[in-house]
């Protein structure tokens, strides 16, 4: 029965992101309806913008970078002065300045990273013209990059990647907002809150009152989904019997979360006119993520012999189970949501040894809406350098050369991952301010350093909640680093597509490699494989392997 559940939702996500590709074709290329080509036209005319500008990549990523500047002044404003803005019915007082930019660097770069609890923090002017506005641009921002990144790799000869203004617009109103809305729409119905009124105080059967924070939660958690932000209405995110009430809620959800990602594979191939370069890249990930998904799966269901037989329950809620628990957690660490249904700190240590490898890999397996393809672009580059240099050819994809600049901006991509993660971890482990975030004696302790900074370089924003992510310390710490997992990719994947659109195509021929068939897929998992996961096995075999090794022994700490 496992099975065929894991079959039939595969099949349903496929099918819509096939469907789905087809409409961002479309899109992207301007090909709407001329009613709603004149609304665009005169939106973007309103914002002072030329349609027919093409940018340069320089010109592109300054773009990109100014409009996430002036979306974390504006976030961080709103945080601040939230105890004297409207729409705060619960009188909420203003969040702290390292809080603050913390969850204002967060929700701009993607991460929807969480070191405060919604319903006790958050005024709903914040929630809504603060994080559901940066949950609807920054993941457009990310679609509009990999736009660009695309059209760098498949368009004719020339030296521009296309307008960013043009591609948000078009990412956010013609993309996410109708998508949000259908949603929205639907979580509502499975009894998901969408109010203004403020928390009610109920007297609970043990004669008890209980306070019940409520608000806008639907709007916001249909676009943390689909955008794959995973910002939480609510403290406890997914889990929380109003963002996430019914197992229709959870299926749709969970569907949400992969759409987009892939769809973006599927576009890949149609806008490179060869749709089997499109599924290449969706099997290599496919393959990756199911064989993680299975660990998951297999150690949940086992559970822990030493608490007993049975599934490991722990963490999690018991309308979901460990099956739907299971594929929640593969999904959203896989591309970059980081929401969550159920406690990752209490999966199993081979199971967050999966979901840590998934977001030290760089959140290529799907990764988040855009940047899971561009990401894995970036893996493609070395992986075609790395078959050159096997069979002596000069490497090439899609017909235009791969050169020591390509694999330069690549490498210097890739890099920013360890040194999030291995440098800002080697930190936090050893200042005394920073260790007192840990809850856990031994290598579970270690195991939520990990967690903490591999989430926060990968983007992801789920998190070991046993973890005082908190403290001023790492508020500041895990700002910065979010930073650089984003933008130091972002910036060295235009350069590259700027680098490729340059160079002219050449015909294939008989010697040229291909990049379509199971050999390619192979060497591309490979690739992400030995530099990716390898790249921190020293580490991993100090958290979750010998967290494992000791549990089999019967030791606990």
């Amino acid at each position: 029965m496992t099975v065929l559940a894991y079959v039939l939702y595969f099949a349903l996500l496929v099918g819509l992101a096939w469907a789905l590709a087809g409409l961002l074709v479309r899109v992207y290329a301007g090909q709407l309806p001329a009613a709603l080509m004149r609304v665009e036209k005169g939106l973007l005319t309103a914002a002072g913008t030329d349609p027919g500008r093409g940018m340069s990549w320089g010109t592109y990523a300054l773009a990109v970078l100014a409009f996430n500047l002036a979306g974390f002044l504006l976030l961080y404003a709103i945080l601040r002065m939230q105890g004297a803005l409207p729409l705060n019915p619960d009188g909420i007082a203003a969040m702290a300045p390292d809080l603050a930019f913390n969850t204002a660097v967060s929700f701009v770069t993607n991460t929807n990273w969480q070191a405060y609890s919604g319903e006790a923090q958050l005024s709903y002017l914040s929630q809504m013209a603060g994080l559901t506005v940066q949950n609807f641009v920054s993941a457009g921002t990310g679609m509009a990059v990999a736009v660009a990144v695309i059209r760098g790799f498949v368009s004719p000869k020339g030296t521009t990647l296309g307008n960013f203004w043009v591609d948000l617009t078009r990412s956010v109103l013609w993309v996410l907002l109708p998508l949000s809305i259908i949603l929205a729409v639907f979580l509502a119905w499975q009894g998901v809150p969408q109010t203004l009124l403020g928390a009610v105080t109920v007297t609970g059967v043990e004669g008890q009152e209980q306070v019940i924070a409520r608000g806008p939660a639907a709007a916001q958690i249909a676009i943390k989904q689909l955008g794959t932000n995973g910002g939480g209405f609510f403290g406890v995110n997914s889990a929380h019997p109003f963002e996430n009430p019914t197992i229709a809620s959870n299926m749709a959800q969970s569907l949400a979360i992969l759409l987009i990602p892939v769809a973006f594979c599927f576009l890949f191939g149609r806008m490179a006119g060869d749709r089997r370069q499109g599924w290449a890249i969706f099997a290599a990930m496919g393959l990756m993520f199911l064989a993680g998904l299975s660990v998951i799966h297999v150690y949940e269901v086992i559970g822990n012999p030493a608490l007993g037989l049975g599934e490991n329950m722990e963490g999690k809620e018991q309308r979901f189970g460990a099956m739907l628990s299971a594929l929640w957690a593969a999904s959203s660490t896989a591309a970059s949501n980081g929401s969550v249904n159920a406690m990752h700190d209490s999966f199993m240590p081979l199971s967050g040894l999966v979901m840590l490898v998934f977001m030290q890999i760089g959140e290529v397996i799907f990764g988040g809406v855009g940047a899971g393809l561009y990401g894995m672009l970036l893996y493609v580059v070395l992986a075609v350098f790395l078959a050159g240099l096997m069979v002596g050819r000069t490497p090439e994809y899609l017909g235009r050369k791969i050169e020591a600049r390509e694999v330069t901006l690549a490498v210097l991509a890739f890099l920013s991952m360890p040194l999030g993660i291995l440098v800002g971890g080697a930190i936090a482990a050893t200042v005394p301010q920073a260790l007192a975030a840990v809850q856990d004696a031994g290598p579970h302790g270690m195991s939520e350093i990990l967690y903490a900074y591999s989430s926060a370089t990968g983007n992801n924003g789920s998190a070991f909640g046993g973890y005082g992510a908190a403290l001023p310390w790492h508020t500041t710490a895990l700002g910065i680093i979010m930073l650089l997992g984003r933008y130091a990719i972002i910036i060295p994947m235009l350069a590259i597509a700027g680098s490729m659109i340059r160079k002219p195509k050449a015909a294939a021929t008989s010697g040229t490699f291909p990049t379509h068939g199971p050999l390619f897929v192979t060497l591309l998992i490979l690739t992400v494989m030995i530099l990716g996961a390898l790249t921190f096995f020293p580490v991993l075999a100090l958290g979750p392997t010998a967290e494992e090794t000791a549990r089999v022994a019967g030791q606990s700490f």
